[in-house]
């Protein structure tokens, strides 16, 4: 009897049960193509907390396109899958999970807490594998890895190792983009700019010893406690007679100095602006300029710190209109407009960000951007619209150094212990790993300190951005050596 054929095709009939035999079978080894030519592409990990989304699909289909094709050339052709560990993004999701149950990681303690996100991942981190099978994706999945596995582990640490020795990595306190619920750095690229309804305050600083006042305006008039100084252009005849007096900070009773800085914008407000070196990355740069002192008024979790007097132990947001109300009382607010702005929000968990003096790892980056440099300009690579030429080496020229360290428990951990007795930063003595109930940890431990000899060594809280092992990926993936890793991140020849 023969069978009808359906009026219209049922993809659910039919690729389900193919993409799964595919998978079974393993037909997309390697080892099952031809001899001769090789052909390879290694996956951008995904997030092991994401799904697919449109951006995986262009680049996916892509990639299948190219792979596939080289594939019926007869080359061993070769798709490498895998998974980041996306240390901020993971760890968010376990910790709201332990919300839920009223449990906050601290309540755990960092090992405890790694053992749930390990769990975590194996048993809700490879929906973004499972839908890659369903679509019938032609990876080699037996060769499939993850970012935190042993031996890309160990890449991880002989990289960090080989920059630290040769100068590239160092510790240094700097402003930085800070998550108050995440409690950690993050990236530009992690903060999202959204566009909300807020205020300007204008506020008067009086002149110490006068009855003049000079007028600043701000959105987030809290910062003011960690005032410093307040700036002017050193070309604005409005207030040259100002430059070197000292104004009364309002709510502190504290003087502080006016200083000329063509940061100062003479057409911008009043031409005079706060400057709060702990809280902004304009006022930083400038406190740096004049030798100002850096006060940190708020705490990690975005509370006002001892610093903020009688504020301290209030929530930011309710300190602010505190410090309002307070400065009315007092006859210190000018005025309030309603403006529209952009304000920075962490792409992961939507809190607001604060600007904020931390100490953290960097790695410098001019050293590196040079060779770039050098292929852009010397015609080795070819950019392509032209016009992205120009903005590629203008971003190579004022590149800044780069933050790698996070403030979480799910990461590779900074292979760095600390001397408890004279503070002495001592690194691992090797890039060797150890697997404790199947994760990875440096296993080059030092025993004493090199400068004192104290045998109290406390390795570093922090964990490498996951940027940090994601660079290194084309590389850790497929067995590369340690001169290839450092070649790739610091241009020189093993």
């Amino acid at each position: 009897m023969a069978t009808e054929i359906p009026k219209a095709y049922e993809p659910q009939e039919i690729e389900q049960r193919w993409a799964k035999s595919w998978f079974e079978e393993k037909l997309f080894r390697a080892e099952n193509s031809a001899d001769g030519e090789t052909f390879s592409i290694v996956i951008p990990p995904p997030n092991i907390t994401g799904s697919i989304h449109i951006g995986h699909m262009l680049e996916h289909t892509q990639i299948d396109m190219l792979v596939r094709w080289h594939r019926m050339r007869g080359h061993r052709t070769l798709w490498l899958p895998g998974m980041d560990h996306a240390g901020i993004a993971t760890q968010y999701v376990v910790e709201r999970q332990l919300a839920a149950q009223k449990i906050r990681r601290q309540d755990l303690g960092r090992e405890e807490f790694e053992r749930r996100v390990w769990q975590w991942r194996m048993e809700s981190g490879g929906q973004i594998k499972e839908q890659m099978i369903r679509l019938g994706a032609s990876c080699d999945w037996t060769r499939e890895r993850f970012t935190l596995e042993p031996a890309l582990y160990r890449s991880v640490i002989e990289a960090f190792l080989r920059l630290y020795h040769e100068g590239l990595i160092y510790r240094g306190r700097y402003m930085v983009n800070w998550c108050p619920r995440c409690q950690t750095a993050i990236s530009d690229l992690e903060v999202v700019h959204v566009e909300r309804p807020g205020k300007l305050w204008h506020l008067r600083y009086p002149l110490a010893g006068s009855n003049e006042f000079l007028v600043v305006a701000t959105t987030r008039p809290e910062t003011m406690l960690g005032d410093t100084a307040v700036a002017v252009h050193p070309d604005d005849e409005r207030y040259a007679k100002f430059v070197g007096k000292h104004v009364m900070l309002p709510l502190m009773n504290r003087e502080i100095p006016v200083v000329a800085d063509t940061y100062a914008n003479p057409e911008f407000g009043t031409g005079v602006v706060k400057i709060t070196p702990a809280h902004d990355p304009n006022d930083f740069e400038v406190g740096k300029r004049h030798n100002l002192a850096e006060i940190d008024v708020m705490t990690a979790d975005g509370h006002m710190n001892d610093s903020a007097g009688p504020y301290a132990g209030m929530d930011r947001f309710e300190a602010r209109k505190r410090v309002v109300a307070d400065l009315e009382s007092l006859g210190l607010l000018e005025q309030i407009e309603d403006i529209s702005h952009a304000v920075g929000i962490c792409d992961r968990c939507k809190s607001e960000v604060e600007p904020r003096i931390s100490t953290q790892w960097f790695l410098k980056m001019k050293p590196l951007a040079e060779p770039a440099r050098e292929a852009v300009t010397g015609l080795l690579i070819e950019v392509v619209p032209e016009n992205q030429r120009t903005i590629l080496l203008q971003w190579l020229d004022n590149i800044r150094d780069w933050c790698i360290s996070r403030q979480l428990w799910w990461g590779h951990r900074i292979p760095v212990w600390h001397c408890d007795a004279c503070n002495e930063m001592v690194p691992a003595s090797d890039s060797r790993v150890e697997v404790v109930e199947g994760h990875a940890h440096a296993a080059g431990i030092p025993t004493k300190c090199p400068k004192c000899g104290g045998a109290k060594l406390t390795q570093d809280p922090d964990v490498l951005d996951t940027w940090f092992s994601s660079s290194l990926w084309p590389f850790s993936t497929l067995g590369c050596s340690s001169a290839a890793t450092t070649f790739f991140f610091s241009g020189t020849r093993a």
